[in-house]
C-alpha cells in the first residue's frame, strides 16, 4: 500500500502539526501534547466540551473544534486511545468555570483513559461529566444498547450539545440534550475494502474483491455479516431497514440524515446512496430535515460508507439549525 507519509511512527504528530498550521483562525495546539483547542478557549461561563480518541478517522475529532461544536479534541495514535494526561490537559484548557462534558465513542480504552483524566480534573476542582455515544446498530443488540460503539453519529451529538453549550446552559442541561440525541440516533455501515495502518504496512483485515462486510467497525472490528457485493440501492435499503426497525422510526417523524464516507469512497457514490435513502425515507413517511453527505468519520483509506439517522423533536431541530464554525463543519 502506497502512502504519502514520512516516518510511519510520526504520522499523527505531523498530521496535527499540519492541521494547526492550516486552521489557526479556529484552533491552537496545547503545548507539546496532541490536544487541539478552540482558539478562544476557555470561554468564561460556558460548559467546555471535549471529545477524542485514536487518529485515523479524520476529520473526526479535531476537525470539529470551534464555535458551536467542540472546545477541544484529544488525539491519540492511529486507532489507539489518548493518554489520561492528554484528557486532563484538555479539560484544564477548556474549563471556563461551568464544568466540562466529555463526549466519547464508547470504546474501552477511551473510557478508561478519559475516566482517569476526569478523576484528575475533579481532584483539582473541575466538574466533569461524560456521555457515551452508542449509535452503531451493528455492534450489539438492542437489549445491550449500552455496549454499542459510537461512530459517525458522534458528529450530530457534538453539533447539538455544542449549540446548547453556546447558550450558556448548565452542565446538566448540556449533558441531557447530548443524551437525548444519543437516544434517538442510529448508524449502520458497510465496508468494501480494508485499510492499512502506516506502521504495520499491511491491510488491517481482508475482503475479497466481490465481498462487503455489513456493520464493520471503523477500526476493522467484525460486522454482522460478510456477503457478496450488492448494488448501491440494495445496500442502502438494507442499512435503512435495520436502522428504522431498531429505533424504531414512525411515519411522520422528522430526521437529520448523514451519509458518511469511510475514506476511499468518492462523493459520486455517496450521492447515489443518498438518492436511494431519500426515496426510502419518503416512502416510509419520514421527512428529512437536514442532510449531511461527505467524509465525516473515516477509517484511513477504507472504502465503504455509513448511514446515520437522528429522529428529531423541536428542541433538537433548533440546536441542529444553530450556527457552527469549525474547520470541517460550518453552518450559518
Amino acid at each position: 500500500m502506497k502512502k504519502l507519509i514520512n516516518d510511519p511512527l510520526k504520522v499523527t504528530d505531523e498530521m496535527v502539526e499540519g492541521f494547526i498550521a492550516a486552521f489557526p483562525q479556529y484552533v491552537r495546539k496545547l503545548g507539546e501534547v496532541n490536544v487541539v483547542v478552540r482558539r478562544d478557549a476557555p470561554v468564561s461561563g460556558k460548559v467546555g466540551i471535549v471529545a477524542g480518541g485514536g487518529s485515523g478517522h479524520e476529520p473526526f475529532w479535531l476537525g470539529y473544534v470551534g464555535r458551536g461544536m467542540l472546545d477541544a479534541a484529544v488525539v491519540g495514535p492511529i486507532f489507539s486511545s489518548p493518554t489520561p494526561n492528554q484528557a486532563y490537559e484538555a479539560t484544564k484548557a477548556v474549563d471556563g468555570g461551568a464544568g466540562v462534558l466529555y463526549i466519547l465513542g464508547n470504546y474501552s480504552g477511551d473510557k478508561m483513559n478519559f475516566g482517569m483524566g476526569a478523576e484528575m480534573a475533579r481532584a483539582n476542582g473541575t466538574i466533569v461529566d461524560i456521555v457515551q455515544v452508542t449509535d452503531d446498530v451493528a455492534s450489539a443488540p438492542r437489549d445491550r444498547i449500552n455496549d454499542r460503539r459510537g461512530i459517525a453519529g458522534n458528529i450530530l451529538v457534538f453539533k447539538i450539545a455544542g449549540a446548547k453549550a453556546e447558550e450558556m446552559a448548565e452542565l446538566e442541561e448540556v449533558k441531557a440534550v447530548a443524551e437525548n440525541v444519543n437516544a434517538n440516533l442510529r448508524t449502520m455501515g458497510i465496508a468494501l475494502s480494508p485499510c492499512t495502518i502506516p506502521a504495520v504496512r499491511k491491510p488491517h483485515f481482508t475482503l475479497e474483491e466481490d465481498e462487503m462486510e455489513l456493520g464493520m467497525g471503523i477500526h476493522g472490528e467484525p460486522g454482522i455479516e460478510r456477503t457478496k457485493l450488492r448494488p448501491a440501492d440494495e445496500v442502502t435499503e438494507l442499512l435503512v431497514a435495520k436502522i428504522i426497525k431498531d429505533l424504531p422510526f414512525s411515519k411522520g417523524d422528522e430526521a437529520a440524515v448523514m451519509v458518511n464516507g469511510l475514506g476511499a469512497t468518492p462523493l459520486i457514490e455517496l450521492l447515489i446512496v443518498y438518492r436511494k435513502l431519500n426515496h426510502v425515507l419518503k416512502d416510509f413517511g419520514v421527512k428529512i430535515f437536514r442532510s449531511y453527505i461527505g467524509n465525516y468519520c473515516t477509517s484511513l483509506e477504507m472504502a465503504g460508507c455509513s448511514i446515520t439517522l437522528l429522529r428529531l423533536d423541536e428542541e433538537l431541530k433548533r440546536f441542529l439549525d444553530a450556527p457552527a464554525s469549525a474547520p470541517y463543519f460550518t453552518q450559518r
